[in-house]
């Protein structure tokens, strides 16, 4: 089994906020390794919430919470014809409250990020330490996963530029850039596996991947190892929220 031995030296240079965050695309070696100076992940989390928060804004505008609820009850023909059955009047205001309550729950995404941001470093933390040795803190656990979950924003961002130039067919916030994974390739309404492919997206795999340099930044274990550990603990993940997302469908 591989160990980690001494901590990592640190980089000889600190790294400012800003470089930090453009080393986590062009040089992750250097923002991980600058992780065990300064474990601070605010930045990262700040970015990713406020891209998030714009693109709910820009969608709202663009295409409406109306149309995008729409969207999303289309893929639960039960949930459909529920509020289709219903007397008129009744429909309206149910389908306002809904609209109202997916508005709030869109713009507070940020704070689920931050609790599943949470989990997997608890996860990753207890996995690294007492499976291989490692002396991780928290903090620093806190830091891989929010600088990996980076090329995340980028995403976002491309989702905003196509709902801004018109774009927006069938939009739905769980998956706000339908190209950029496998969604393509299941029925929405199999909600498990369309869950599960969806997750399969070439931004996520991307964080998986800086994920697993982080970890190897930090300690001493192998980085293949390391990129095993973060893959098998994120496909569990998916798993068992696509699952618990099927219930509620």
């Amino acid at each position: 089994m591989s160990t980690a031995a001494d901590a990592v030296p640190t980089s000889e240079k600190p790294l400012t906020e800003v470089e930090r965050v453009v080393d986590t695309f062009i040089a992750p070696s250097k923002t991980f390794t600058d992780i065990r100076r300064n474990a601070s992940w605010w930045v990262p989390f700040v970015i990713v919430s406020l891209v998030w928060v714009a693109l709910v804004w820009v969608v709202d505008k663009q295409i409406g919470m109306e149309t995008v609820t729409e969207n999303q009850l289309r893929l639960s023909p039960k949930q459909e014809a529920r509020m289709e059955n219903m007397p008129p009047d009744q429909r309206a205001s149910a389908m306002a409250l809904v609209v109202k309550v997916n508005r709030i729950i869109f713009y507070a995404f940020p704070v689920i990020f931050l609790i599943f941001d949470l989990i997997f470093a608890g996860v990753m933390l207890g996995t690294m330490n007492f499976g291989f040795g490692a002396t991780l803190k928290f903090g620093q656990c806190m830091a891989v996963a929010t600088y990996s979950g980076l090329p995340n924003a980028l995403k976002t961002i491309l989702a905003i530029v196509l709902v801004a130039i018109g774009s927006n067919e069938g939009f739905i916030f769980q998956n706000p850039l339908a190209g950029s994974n496998l969604g393509m390739l299941v029925d929405p309404q199999s909600h498990f596996l369309f869950a599960v492919a969806v997750s399969f997206d070439a931004f996520m795999i991307w964080a998986v991947i800086l994920a697993g340099i982080g970890y190897s930044c930090l300690t001493r274990v192998k980085r293949s190892t390391c990129m095993i550990v973060v893959f098998t603990w994120w496909l569990i993940m998916v798993l068992v929220l696509s699952a618990l997302g099927t219930l509620s469908a």
